[in-house]
Parts: C-alpha cells; sequence; structure tokens
C-alpha cells in the first residue's frame, strides 16, 4: 500500500512565500510523475504543477513565474515552492502520483492516481 502525505500549508500574508511537501510512503520502487493540484471553495480541482521522474516541469499559467516544482527521488518527495503569494492562491492543496510501484502481498504493484489528503493554503489581504 503507498501513501502521500502533504504538509506545508499555513496562513500567510499577500506577497509571502510557502513550501508545501509531499511524501510517500510504503515499499516504493519507483514513482512517474507527480504533480500538485489546488481547490478552491466553490471551484473545481485544478492541476497548478507537474513534474516527471525525470524533472520536466509544467505549470499552470496563474501559478508560472511565482510557483517552482521540485522533486527529490531518493525522498520519495515531491514540493511546490510558492512565491508572492496571492489571496486566489487560496485552496486546499493535494499532491498526486500518477503510477507508484510499490511492495504489496509479495509482489510489485503498480498502484495509479494515488492523492493525498490535502493541506490548506490561505492568503490574507
Amino acid at each position: 500500500q503507498v501513501q502521500l502525505v502533504e504538509s506545508g500549508g499555513d496562513l500567510v500574508q499577500a506577497g509571502g512565500s510557502l513550501t508545501l511537501s509531499c511524501a510517500a510512503s510504503g515499499t516504493i520502487l519507483e514513482i512517474n510523475a507527480m504533480g500538485w493540484s489546488r481547490q478552491a471553495p466553490g471551484k473545481q480541482r485544478e492541476l497548478v504543477a507537474a513534474i516527471t521522474s525525470g524533472g520536466i516541469t509544467n505549470y499552470a499559467d496563474s501559478v508560472k513565474g511565482r510557483f517552482t516544482i521540485t522533486r527529490d527521488n531518493a525522498k520519495k518527495t515531491v514540493y511546490l515552492q510558492m512565491n508572492s503569494l496571492k489571496p486566489e492562491d487560496t485552496a486546499v492543496y493535494y499532491c498526486n502520483a500518477d503510477k507508484i510501484v510499490a511492495w504489496k502481498g509479495g509482489n510489485y504493484r503498480n498502484f495509479y492516481d494515488s492523492w493525498g489528503q490535502g493541506t490548506q493554503v490561505t492568503v490574507s489581504t
């Protein structure tokens, strides 16, 4: 079984910075692409940033130049550095992995589309 656990959400003033972390737990052989999405009240969940296992990144237009996604494959952790935060960045932030190869029941198995429980980011004016 695998689990993604986010941390780092907080209340911050506009213009401030936060770094979110998401660690994968379990006996993991490899993790493919990972990403961060967010969901504000009354809105649909949207992809914020993604990173492949090789480090290729992709960002939503609304966060380009302000957010940076990185990953540490040895630590099985993905990070989201958020700078110049705006009130409209307020949301629950979720990390996900499109495929994790992990040990379960005597074999390595593929776990698709895994999500964390979310961490709240609130940006005040």
